[in-house]
Formats: structure tokens, C-alpha cells, sequence
């Protein structure tokens, strides 16, 4: 999706950046093992764009309806403090994060992939879908990834902010020191 003036203003106001999880942080399989553990396989260049992120000043979040041990772990190995599980009425879910935190709607970016991302979707400041997002989801999104979802995407949209932050160059100046 073309990077507009717009989106990038949307991006410079970005304070929190919230993800959804099966679809967007993963490729939105769900994995079960006989003895009913649930497995998750998520993209460490994902990850580290998140960790670059939080390295900027802003910070994250994870809004998912579903609880799942594996993501508390992977929120905890990422330093994500705010994590919001088996909520699948997600609205209810991010005005509680915004109340606590202090924060506008418009100072949010959500990076969603289904329908039940479309109420929080239409509230935030920025809203990204991942490539292979419902079509609905696609169209109310301001942004587009060109990854799907587990394969890239939310690395794309948390350098996405980064840049228009003026912050993405710094950080991976701190690499080639």
C-alpha cells in the first residue's frame, strides 16, 4: 500500500503500538499437541523490530481473544508489559489499556489480520493490517504490510513507525558502531 503524508503523520503520533496475535505476530495457524498444549511459531526478525521499537520510546502491547501461556512467554522475552488475553470483544479490551495507561486513541497504532480487529481498528490513530488480512480488514485499514502476517509484518509496521519517528536510522546506527 502506498505510504502517504497522511499515514505518516498518523505514524510521528504513535505512542503505543498494540498487535494482535495468531495472524499478525504468527501465520494465524494454531498448532495442538495431543496433550492439549498449544504451539505457536513466531518470527524473530518480528521481534526484534518490536524490540527496536520499544528501544524509541514507544511502547507495546498484545491484544489477542485467546490465552495462551506461549504468548505471555514471548510477551515476557520481548519486555512487552501490556498484554491483554481472551479477549475477544477487543473494544471493551483497549479502552481498559488506554484508561490505564493514560493514553488517546489517536497516540495508538493497531496492527490487526480478522474481523474482530475492526472495532479497535476504527478507534486508533493508525490502524495496519497484514497482507493477508480479511479483505474487510484490509479496506478499513490505513496501512497495508506487504508481509503476511507471522512472515514479516509486524517488523514491517513497527519500522514503518520508526522512520516516520525520525528514529530508524539511529537504531541501526547503533549496529554499525
Amino acid at each position: 500500500m502506498q505510504l502517504t503524508e497522511d499515514i505518516v503523520e498518523r505514524a510521528r503520533a504513535v505512542r503505543l503500538m498494540i498487535f494482535d496475535v495468531d495472524g499478525v505476530l504468527t501465520d494465524g495457524r494454531l498448532i495442538l499437541g495431543d496433550d492439549g498444549q498449544e504451539y505457536k511459531a513466531f518470527n524473530s526478525k518480528d521481534g526484534h523490530g518490536m524490540r527496536m521499537l520499544a528501544d524509541s520510546g514507544v511502547a507495546l502491547a498484545i491484544l489477542t481473544g485467546r490465552s495462551s501461556r506461549v504468548v505471555e512467554r514471548r510477551a515476557a522475552d520481548l519486555g512487552i508489559d501490556h498484554v491483554v488475553q481472551g479477549r475477544r470483544d477487543k473494544l471493551p479490551a483497549f479502552e481498559e489499556l488506554l484508561a490505564r495507561i493514560g493514553l488517546s486513541a489517536e497516540a495508538v497504532a493497531y496492527v490487526g489480520d480478522d474481523i474482530v480487529d475492526l472495532p479497535v481498528m476504527r478507534r486508533v490513530g493508525l490502524a495496519m493490517a497484514v497482507a493477508d488480512a480479511a479483505a474487510e480488514v484490509r479496506t478499513h485499514a490505513h496501512w497495508v504490510t506487504a508481509a503476511a502476517g507471522g512472515r514479516g509484518a509486524a517488523r514491517e509496521a513497527c519500522e514503518l513507525v520508526m522512520r516516520a519517528q525520525g528514529q530508524y536510522e539511529r537504531l541501526v546506527a547503533t549496529y554499525l558502531a
